[in-house]
């Protein structure tokens, strides 16, 4: 079993390959799978029936829901959600034939953002901070910090808070809004939304 700490909880059909890193507070669920070369921070939940690479950084607190494979070149930075069966790639163009291992493309998930169940994330992208990922969406490209991004392919439709709140600013154009749940102050200005202040 690889390195995981006393304070991790790892259900006895789990696998943990040696070489592997498991912070304090984590709890790993039936069937999962983490390869040798993973990195897991703390306080993490891996679901049932979930794979982790190699080449894998999952910060803490993150919750990974059943069914997910975090395959190779993937980083999920700290309170990223992963909902139930999301897929996540590494080659844009498989062939079974073609061998392209030396051609993964690296996929970035920033902090806080929420990735809904059954979406796809194509690989070489990046999710920005506190983003939202509807539920069955596909994304081909970068998606922005806060957006708020549903459909096939994926398209932006609202903004979001820390909270997962939706956000009363326009798509286009500048504004400020609050969040409904905690009153936390954002600003959208040339296309980019962020926090003005925190929780009153």
């Amino acid at each position: 079993m690889g390195d995981v700490s006393e304070a991790a909880v790892v259900h006895p059909s789990a696998i943990v390959d040696a070489g592997a890193t498991i912070g304090p507070g984590c709890r790993v669920w039936h069937w999962v799978h983490v390869s040798a070369g993973a990195r897991i921070g703390a306080r993490c939940a891996l679901g049932q029936g979930v794979f982790v690479g190699n080449d894998v950084v999952i910060g803490d607190n993150v919750r990974i829901q059943n069914n997910v494979s975090v395959y190779d070149a993937v980083t999920l930075e700290d309170d990223v959600f992963c909902g139930p069966s999301m897929v996540f790639t590494n080659v844009y163009n498989p062939r079974s034939a073609v061998p392209r291992k030396d051609e993964y493309r690296r996929t970035l998930v920033k902090r806080g953002a929420t990735l809904g169940a059954n979406c796809t994330i194509v690989c070489g992208t990046t999710i920005g901070a506190y983003a939202f990922v509807g539920a069955g969406a596909v994304v081909q490209r970068d998606v922005a910090d806060f957006a708020l991004v549903v459909g096939v392919p994926a398209r932006q439709i609202g903004w979001m808070s820390r909270h997962g709140e939706r956000l009363a600013l326009p798509l286009a154009g500048d504004g400020e809004a609050d969040c409904p749940a905690t009153q936390e102050r954002y600003r959208l200005r040339e296309g980019r939304c962020q926090l003005l202040t925190e929780t009153k």
